[in-house]
């Protein structure tokens, strides 16, 4: 069985997303995958090619203003020679975002990347945890703490530098590139097996 390729495109304007970028491709590089993280404000040919040989690609962003930031969605759009050409057809697709609050409307960038996956007729992976810290025995070191499903949310305080993202969302993080690379191996055997 080949080892699946998982890419991280991200951008992370004060650290804290790099720090969830990081805890996705040790999960998916645990997982078996051969593991890239790009930044996609500093994107090379070399590493579109990249995108374009991997299995999965996992978009990060932190939310700024109820959305990706400005840098991600720059990168965004220059995608759109891949879609001309289907070149991400059929990829697989997951993603994470970090904020200040605790709702910060990270769901609106979680959904802005599940439409760009969407677009390029890309394969959406879920979270696939149950929400915790929400009941009286639950705990703020739970995984998925902040209780979303179609990806990684994590929360960071804005007066505090990456050191200071929470232990649980870097775990939740490390979870979802485990899953993504699994489901890989999974879309690999199929293909195989086709």
């Amino acid at each position: 069985m080949t080892t699946p390729v998982v890419s991280i495109a991200y951008h992370s304007g004060f650290g804290h997303t790099a720090v969830l970028a990081e805890a996705v491709r040790a999960g998916a590089a645990e997982a078996g995958a051969e593991t890239h993280l790009i930044k996609v404000d500093e994107i090379t040919d070399a590493q579109w090619e990249t995108l374009d040989r991997s299995d999965a690609i996992v978009f990060g962003s932190p939310t700024y203003m109820g959305t990706a930031s400005g840098a991600f969605h720059v990168f965004a759009e220059t995608t759109s020679q891949r879609w001309f050409g289907r070149a991400w057809q059929d990829k697989l697709a997951a993603g994470f975002t970090n904020s200040a609050s605790k709702s910060g409307d990270k769901l609106h960038t979680l959904q802005f990347f599940q439409t760009l996956a969407a677009q390029h007729g890309m394969h959406w992976v879920s979270l696939g945890l149950l929400p915790g810290w929400n009941s009286s025995t639950a705990s703020e070191n739970d995984l998925n703490r902040l209780g979303f499903f179609a990806g990684a949310g994590a929360q960071s305080d804005n007066d505090q530098g990456p050191e200071g993202v929470h232990k649980a969302d870097i775990a939740t993080a490390e979870h979802l590139g485990r899953r993504v690379a699994q489901t890989a191996k999974t879309f690999a055997l199929g293909r195989a097996a086709a």
